[in-house]
């Protein structure tokens, strides 16, 4: 838990700050947002694997509520920390973080998940190269934060904290989609 706490808030539930930290992958330092995106793609990886015990149509909705299910969470979480501490958006909250990546993974769901049943060597590294794209271009989005994602980081509490990571998410995703055949084709 953080020490910066603010008398005046009311205390955060342990599963706020549980999901607000990415369950404790924003503590790590250096660069604690890609240690929770790194985290986020972990427990997607898990969450994902749901997806092949239901029909393909089921499966799809099971994708489309991963990344809508985790900013509401990652909001209430966030807020609840932010009011606790008195902070606006400390490095140590990481749900935004879980909530844009699996955004940014959404277009390369069923690749993602096909690449890590993969049992040769050679596809090993490319299930790796394959969960390369969306992490690397949602961090690129993260960090850049271009309009509107820098401005709408403005909103209160966990509102601001989550949203401009699903906007870096949200931008992946197009890009994503563009690059994914040449990526596929060049690691295949």
């Amino acid at each position: 838990m953080d020490d910066t706490r603010n008398a005046k808030s009311p205390k955060a539930p342990r599963w706020a700050w549980l999901v607000a930290t990415g369950f404790g992958s924003g503590y790590l330092k250096p660069a604690p947002g890609t240690w929770g995106s790194g985290a986020a793609v972990l427990v997607w990886v898990v969450l994902a694997h749901l997806a092949v015990f239901v029909p393909k149509a089921a499966g799809e909705a099971w994708f489309a509520f991963l990344p809508i299910a985790m900013t509401w969470l990652a909001v209430k979480a966030a807020d609840r920390v932010v009011r606790e501490t008195g902070t606006k958006d400390p490095s140590y909250i990481v749900a935004d973080e879980f909530a844009g990546m699996w955004f940014a993974l959404w277009p390369l769901r069923w690749e993602l998940l096909s690449a890590l049943h993969e049992v040769q060597d050679h596809h090993r590294a490319r299930a790796l190269l394959v969960y390369a794209l969306p992490f690397l271009l949602f961090r690129i989005f993260d960090v850049w934060k271009p309009w509107p994602a820098y401005q709408i980081q403005s909103l209160p509490g966990g509102e601001g904290v989550v949203a401009d990571d699903v906007v870096a998410g949200l931008y992946a995703i197009p890009v994503g989609l563009l690059l994914a055949p040449w990526v596929l084709r060049m690691i295949g």
